[in-house]
């Protein structure tokens, strides 16, 4: 049972996360370990957090939308595959231990820092596409969005790198499709901890909305300031989420 004084902190933790997630992704980096701390178990704070991280995504995807940063349109397919991946993920983690990964994912991710830092016009303009947009939704939606369902962190990172190599988008654009892309494995993941019992409400709609209110300043300081507002925050994350996940994998 949380405590009256709790929520506040819940609120801010959200407002905090949803500004940070908006911009580069890696708010559970926030939300999870306040979770943990407020004294629920593992399996309630993942659930609570894709029912709070749900408010922020969607809120972020909102906002890009309305300044025509995504168009609601070219994301349908996309949408889609990645709600249908997300779900495949979480069938399959309950059968897998997916702990291999902590291993693994952090060399992918000092990767695309590297890839980052040395390629410093990476995004700052609109280039040709690589794949072909169907192709694009129907393989990254799929992959992408299996694991999220699956594992999860870096998965904005994993997006956003995808929108800029694959189809050529700017970092802001890039950011704001990714934005969409969260929200479909997020409602996907969220599902399958509601039918499992494993969700605070109260907690969760508490961070909600300031995730809410978080996403929305974040999203509109993208769009005002565009990609040299993003790159320095989106390498923070990455190498945050990374030490994270080195620290967890082998400090025992």
């Amino acid at each position: 049972m949380l405590q009256h004084w709790q929520f506040p902190v819940l609120f801010a933790t959200g407002l905090a996360a949803g500004f940070v997630d908006s911009i580069a992704g890696g708010g559970g980096l926030i939300t999870v370990p306040v979770l943990l701390n407020l004294g629920l178990g593992p399996q309630e704070a993942l659930g609570t957090n894709k029912l709070q991280a749900t408010f922020g995504s969607g809120s972020a995807a909102w906002h890009y939308a309305a300044a025509k940063t995504v168009r609601p349109q070219n994301c349908t397919r996309g949408f889609t595959f990645s709600f249908l991946g997300a779900a495949l993920g979480a069938l399959v983690v309950q059968r897998i231990d997916p702990s291999f990964l902590r291993t693994a994912i952090p060399f992918l991710l000092i990767t695309v820092v590297l890839y980052t830092l040395f390629k410093p016009q990476l995004g700052a303009t609109d280039l040709h596409p690589r794949m072909d947009p169907f192709w694009f939704d129907v393989l990254f939606g799929l992959l992408i969005g299996f694991y999220d369902g699956f594992f999860g962190p870096g998965t904005g990172t994993f997006w956003t790198m995808a929108y800029m190599l694959g189809l050529g988008f700017n970092m802001t654009r890039a950011t704001g499709y990714t934005k969409v892309m969260n929200f479909a494995s997020n409602l996907s993941a969220l599902a399958f901890f509601l039918l499992g019992g494993k969700v605070h409400f109260a907690a969760g709609l508490v961070m909600g909305v300031g995730q809410l209110a978080g996403a929305r300043i974040g999203a509109r300081m993208v769009i005002a300031k565009g990609t040299r507002f993003i790159r320095p925050i989106f390498i923070t994350v990455v190498l945050a989420l990374t030490i994270k996940l080195v620290y967890g994998a082998y400090h025992k």
